[in-house]
């Protein structure tokens, strides 16, 4: 049943980014007097088709990787006299543009509508108040301090952790200083500070932002109280119960859950002398953890306990409240960005300041979508916009084969009044294949690491 939900979840999400993407070429050609002949979902073997009044055929194909919108094009096949002037080539330049940056922009204007809702719905989050400096780290020489709230990075505000995530996420791989506004609790005074960095993170596969910095957020302790036992587990074995205050392992006294949880797996398949308390009453019992595998290969030890998570005070509880036109305005800025970001990631990347690692294909989209999904409504909304942000700024990237491309031979066409010679746009949609597919191997090949 996992795997049908992660293939039905990514095929809706690859459907909505196809289906959005293909009927904005689809409308600005109908618009252009362009005729259409078949917009597809899907490549391959038609599953499903249909017929309208204009001659338009609409398919749902088997293969779901994509999809087209077919024009008629004298440089494909043969053109009816009667219908020449309904043919994409024969279209003013200015119409042609208008055709092919149609699909990335609609892309983009899907992102904007899911924030615009999101935002409409109410955005909530944490305050980014620090919980803990390691000593020489960059924040530690940037004088932060526990306690402190990072209101603003290099200038931008941050007043949620998503929000600060973002500001450091642009600056992985960077040299240079960044720099910090923080203040304390209970006082409006805002100070400024900085710190050097060289490529920042620019090595790690899976960059850890905070830890990166040498900080720590603020989260509410957590006691080591046990909420769940799992069933057929180590714990439910020796007879451990919900409400269960754990004390002391082999005599280390275990003050938060999380020394608990470290101990644990620092002990896979090694006996533990276990106290905890009970109805007032301290017990004693000796488990064993089992072995367990992650998803990176590495073995820990795991007894099958779960702890009830705090909720956050409330001061620590952001929330935007934004009507119709504040979050028609939020909305276009969070996309625009996202933009920048996208094309900033890319640059550093052709750069060798991030790792090609971070590359994804299509299986690690499948595991974030159904992850998303499971997660809620807007965690899920909020990943397709993202997404739909990536495809739309990928392709208006000036590659042949790409709708960005098309953008620039025919933006060479504009400038200099006759079209690019047919010699040169065959060489270039065959060099842009091949940087395309080697891209889609590299993508391929990380995600089956990952693995």
């Amino acid at each position: 049943m996992e795997l049908l939900y992660t293939i039905a979840i990514t095929l809706a999400t690859l459907a909505i980014l196809v289906a959005v993407h293909e009927y904005g070429h689809f409308w600005v050609a109908r618009r252009c007097g362009v005729k259409v002949l078949r917009f597809s979902i899907g490549f391959g073997t038609s599953l499903y088709s249909w017929q309208d009044r204009q001659g338009t055929q609409y398919s749902i194909a088997a293969i779901p990787l994509g999809g087209y919108v077919k024009m008629l094009d004298e440089r494909e096949a043969e053109v009816p006299p009667a219908e020449v002037d309904r043919a994409f080539n024969r279209k003013p330049v200015l119409q042609r543009i208008a055709v092919v940056s149609a699909g990335p922009l609609a892309n983009l204007a899907l992102a904007v509508v899911a924030y615009w809702f999101l935002f409409m719905a109410g955005e909530s989050g944490y305050a980014p108040v620090i919980g803990a400096v390691e000593a020489g780290s960059v924040a530690d020489v940037a004088g932060l301090e526990s306690g402190q709230e990072i209101v603003a990075v290099d200038g931008a505000a941050t007043p949620t952790w998503q929000a600060l995530s973002f500001r450091l996420l642009d600056r992985i791989g960077d040299t240079g200083i960044i720099r910090f506004a923080v203040k304390y609790p209970d006082s409006d005074v805002v100070y400024e500070s900085g710190a050097a960095v060289q490529q920042w993170l620019a090595d790690q596969e899976q960059p850890d932002l905070f830890g990166g910095l040498g900080i720590a957020m603020y989260t509410p302790e957590v006691p080591p109280v046990v909420s769940q036992v799992v069933a057929d587990s180590p714990a439910q074995a020796v007879g451990l119960r919900e409400g269960d205050r754990i004390l002391r392992a082999d005599g280390v006294t275990m003050s938060r859950w999380m020394d608990w949880v470290d101990y644990v797996r620092a002990r896979p398949a090694r006996p533990i002398v276990l106290e905890f308390e009970r109805d007032g009453q301290v017990q004693q019992r000796v488990i064993v953890p089992e072995l367990a595998t992650g998803d990176d290969g590495e073995t820990f030890g795991r007894v099958g306990l779960a702890v009830a998570l705090p909720r956050m005070p409330p001061e620590m509880i952001r929330k935007f409240d934004r009507g119709p036109l504040q979050a028609l305005g939020a909305s276009v800025q969070r996309t625009g960005e996202l933009v920048g970001f996208t094309l900033n990631s890319i640059k550093k990347m052709v750069m060798g300041l991030i790792s090609p690692k971070n590359l994804s294909g299509p299986i690690t989209i499948a595991k974030v979508a159904t992850a998303s999904a499971k997660s809620g409504l807007e965690s899920y909304i909020s990943f397709l916009a993202l997404l739909s942000v990536s495809l739309g700024v990928l392709n208006l990237l000036p590659v042949p084969v790409l709708d960005g491309g098309h953008l620039l031979f025919y933006t060479l066409e504009l400038l200099a009044g006759r079209p690019v010679p047919e010699r040169i746009q065959v060489l270039g949609y065959q060099l842009g294949l091949f940087v395309v597919l080697g891209i889609m191997v590299l993508a391929l090949y990380n995600d089956f690491t990952r693995l």
